[in-house]
């Protein structure tokens, strides 16, 4: 058993395998299985076989869609005719905002100011009703949490959820199907219900697969606790990439990672920014900051990667066209 800092501690319990399977039965009928995309060009870079999942392609640009869905199809009659309200930089609020559309429930979701507009429209277009408060995620999940107990919403957290989680596997379940002998996964990690879908998932149908989570140099608080054990949130998470934009990390994701998580690595914003332009020369595809977080740490470690198979979670694909154009003007 690891050991769980104390501010971490939770009685929430991880999903199972067959809830897993329960939430692909759910998933399945709204989303297809999104496509495992190989490249020449990125074998070559990493000296490995390398499939990169795109959840980028999946109705709302990322995973989360999966885990809304899920969730959202088991809330109780009382709890649909209250209402939900959650806190999200933008690919959790649309996965809620899609789930909530598709099921009839009316979503409020807190988001910090200054997000990424094409985010925030997008949630607005799904049926959401979108308030803008506070300078980063936290402060709008601090937010949400008073609210929710005013207003009477059942409010979600963007990661003690275990429904969520269970609904973010399912793609897990699409790799590990596809390629069942892989060696390794890399995933982003901001909240770590990704992370946790893939050691659940993927270590579920076959134990060895070793997962490694990715976490921005500029929003490491996930990491920091993780590698010393030890509850250590930042003070400030100043990533361009949104999705990892966490300063505190959370209870029921942290201990099923301190339990099956392989290993955590930090990438820098100039390293994502680098993965970002070589998925779009490789395998043609858009990924934002955090979406290209999996390519940027396999890059880093690319000598034990030599000979191997490898996952990379592209996570999500909804980057504004000011920071794609940045982005791809450094190449110039």
């Amino acid at each position: 058993m690891a050991t769980i800092p104390p501010e971490l501690v939770t009685d929430l319990e991880p999903p199972t395998m067959a809830d897993i399977y329960a939430a692909r039965q759910v998933v399945y009928r709204h989303l297809k299985p999104t496509p495992l995309l190989r490249s020449a060009a990125l074998d070559r870079l990493l000296g490995a076989t390398v499939f990169v999942k795109c959840e980028n392609l999946l109705p709302t640009g990322a995973f989360k869609v999966r885990g809304g869905l899920n969730l959202i199809s088991r809330l109780s009659p009382e709890e649909k005719e209250r209402g939900v309200i959650t806190a999200s930089t933008g690919n959790h609020g649309q996965s809620v905002a899609f789930a909530g559309r598709t099921y009839g429930v009316k979503v409020v979701i807190g988001a910090p100011l200054g997000g990424n507009p094409y985010k925030l429209q997008a949630m607005r277009d799904l049926g959401a009703e979108v308030v803008e408060v506070g300078q980063e995620f936290d402060d709008a999940r601090e937010w949400v949490a008073v609210e929710a107990e005013r207003r009477g919403y059942r409010y979600i957290h963007s990661a003690n959820e275990p429904l969520l989680i269970a609904g973010v596997a399912t793609g897990s379940l699409e790799i590990i199907e596809e390629v069942p002998d892989l060696d390794y996964i890399f995933v982003p990690v901001g909240a770590g219900s990704g992370a946790c879908g893939q050691c659940l998932g993927a270590k579920g149908v076959n134990p060895k697969i070793k997962v490694i989570g990715v976490q921005a140099e500029q929003a490491s608080a996930v990491y920091q606790t993780y590698k010393s054990k030890k509850f250590s949130p930042t003070a400030t998470s100043n990533t361009f990439a949104e999705g990892l934009q966490t300063r505190v990390p959370f209870g029921l994701p942290y201990r099923i990672m301190s339990e099956l998580l392989d290993d955590m690595v930090l990438v820098s914003e100039a390293e994502m920014r680098q993965a970002i332009r070589i998925h779009l020369e490789t395998i043609h595809q858009l990924a934002e900051g955090a979406g290209a977080a999996s390519l940027a740490a396999a890059l880093k470690l690319k000598e034990q990667l030599a000979g191997k198979k490898v996952a990379l979670v592209l996570s999500g694909g909804n980057i504004t066209l000011p920071v794609l154009q940045t982005i791809l003007a450094e190449a110039v």
